[in-house]
């Protein structure tokens, strides 16, 4: 039977509205000008833990930040409830421009980095002088990843009453890195946190290193208060330490400011995202004499210009050994 008459008009046609799509699309998106400003603290299974003012909220990223993750350490933009109270849920609507970011990736053959930590100053690298062994290879790729990250190293050596730790410092000698030598003693004194405090006065620190040799440990000295980590024996018959920190967790430093960031052991420290030309320039002594390197120069190669700018004597050799010491560490493994 029909419907309409002969001669219709499209006024008479009536038509349903479909079941999506009724509303028109934009590409504009609130600024949110009024929103909270915040720090990630930590980050578990897509709730973000973030500290606004003196309160700590809990909180989502917004799905406008699509693929965009934050991360420990960032400073972020929250709207919605920043109370703080049980059962309330902010939203994260902006992660704010990142000063300095330490990145890895699961292996050297991974092309996805990883955003480890955002917005520190200082990678603390810990490592023990026995027990298990030292792995130098592994240290070397830690500074790498700092060097080109923007944060400045500082190398933790502990259980220094099992082995002495004159060989490892002499191999760093001509980095000028600073460090800080302790014993499992001064540990349990609190001698040991002491003098590690005083490297990171006022400063965001990123506490990394291989399982079993006393960070978490370490970090539970320094923030007592925030003794929240069980720490982990080292298996006798692998020399590897247990892992004990799951995730990585920013805790305040009330006595000198600044934060601690405890981050999981690594067992492994990827380098697939790292390129050489950034790491030149936590060698200002030596990035002068790149200026005559040919065009994407690894700067381990036989026409690489940094051989006769040290041979004239404008740089010492040891730190271009050193330089190259550290670019090597991409083409081999932490344990060779």
């Amino acid at each position: 039977m029909r419907r309409y008459g002969k001669h219709t008009d499209e006024d008479d046609i009536r038509t349903r509205p479909g079941r999506r799509n009724t509303r028109p699309r934009t590409n504009i998106r609130p600024k949110h000008e009024d929103a909270a400003e915040g720090m990630v603290l930590t980050v578990d299974r897509g709730r973000l833990t973030c500290l606004v003012d003196d309160r700590v909220v809990m909180a989502m990223k917004a799905r406008e930040l699509g693929r965009k993750a934050a991360v420990v350490g960032d400073r972020v933009a929250l709207v919605g409830d920043l109370s703080g109270k049980k059962d309330t849920l902010a939203r994260i609507v902006r992660i704010e421009e990142r000063s300095s970011v330490l990145r890895r990736t699961a292996d050297d053959d991974d092309p996805f980095e990883r955003v480890v930590v955002a917005n520190a100053d200082q990678l603390a690298i810990v490592t023990a002088l026995a027990d298990p062994e030292p792995r130098p290879r592994l240290i070397d790729r830690c500074l790498v990843a700092a060097f080109d990250g923007g944060l400045e190293p500082l190398l933790v050596l502990t259980k220094s009453d099992l082995a002495p730790p004159d060989e490892l410092l002499e191999m760093y000698g001509a980095l000028d890195i600073p460090y800080v030598v302790t014993s499992r003693e001064e540990l349990a004194d609190g001698a040991a946190a002491d003098r590690v405090r005083e490297q990171l006065d006022g400063r965001v620190t990123a506490f990394v290193g291989h399982s079993g040799v006393g960070k978490t440990t370490l970090v539970n000295a320094l923030v007592p208060q925030e003794r929240r980590r069980s720490t982990g024996h080292v298996n006798a018959v692998t020399g590897r330490g247990r892992h004990t920190t799951t995730s990585a967790l920013a805790l305040p430093l009330t006595e000198v400011g600044g934060w601690v960031i405890d981050t999981p052991g690594v067992r492994s420290f990827g380098l697939a995202h790292i390129d050489p030309s950034r790491v030149i320039h936590a060698f200002p002594d030596l990035e002068p004499g790149t200026e005559g390197c040919p065009r994407a120069c690894s700067h381990d190669e036989p026409d690489c210009a940094l051989d006769d700018y040290v041979a004239q004597g404008h740089a010492d050799p040891a730190r271009l050994y050193s330089l190259r010491r550290l670019l090597a560490t991409r083409e081999r493994k932490e344990g060779d």
